[in-house]
């Protein structure tokens, strides 16, 4: 874990603990980037304002040195921040102030899916819908030809909604089926990681529908 507040790092930790992970506590960037590569953690929960390096930074660092699941931890509210987080390679992200429990359900999710991608990566499949090509053995993705850099969360809910191009999947739905967990409050994580996928794939490979969720267009 990475974070500079004391109090709110003691009391991750001790959670944590309790639920019986071996927990690292670093309270800058550099410091974490040490960290990290001595412990080789199996997830990292990144401050998004650290002092020094910042928590983009550091996560681009990482993801670069050893890809790893990052749950992102953020005070700003804005969807840029979020998208911005997103496109260096954090798997989810958390607003500050949150509830121990909700942190201890995404960290649980986040697990079970790399567990779940590792198991998925021994099939030789390729996904083809409309321009986009996805090889869910290599994950993946090129569109047109061209390689799309995604996140590792991004590739799971792309690879989701490929699965059956053309349906519409309910945003509660995609919460359970990606991130293994279902609460209306998380919808907007969603919807984040849809405006991130219309970034770097084209605007029209997701359609919204409103009210309901989101499918993947047929060409």
């Amino acid at each position: 874990m990475v974070e500079d507040d004391e109090t709110i790092a003691l009391a991750v930790r001790n959670r944590l603990a309790a639920e019986g992970f071996d927990v690292r506590v670093a309270s800058d960037g550099e410091a974490a980037l040490v960290a990290y590569g001595r412990a080789e953690p199996d997830l990292v929960i990144l401050d998004r304002l650290l002092p020094g390096l910042d928590g983009l930074e550091v996560c681009r660092r990482m993801q670069a040195a050893r890809p790893v699941p990052v749950l992102m931890l953020t005070a700003l509210g804005e969807e840029t921040d979020v998208l911005v987080g997103l496109g260096v390679g954090a798997d989810d992200y958390l607003a500050k102030p949150f509830s121990m429990r909700e942190l201890v359900a995404r960290i649980h999710a986040l697990l079970r899916r790399v567990e779940r991608a590792a198991q998925l990566a021994v099939e030789d499949t390729v996904i083809r819908v409309g321009e986009v090509e996805i090889d869910t053995a290599a994950r993946r993705v090129f569109v047109r030809g061209t390689e799309a850099q995604l996140t590792r969360t991004e590739f799971d809910l792309l690879r989701r909604l490929a699965e059956r191009p053309g349906q519409v999947f309910e945003r509660d739905r995609l919460l359970s089926d990606v991130w293994g967990f279902s609460e209306a409050a998380a919808t907007r994580t969603v919807d984040s990681h849809v405006r991130a996928l219309r970034r770097k794939l084209g605007p029209d490979v997701v359609r919204t529908v409103h009210g309901v969720g989101y499918a993947l267009v047929r060409r």
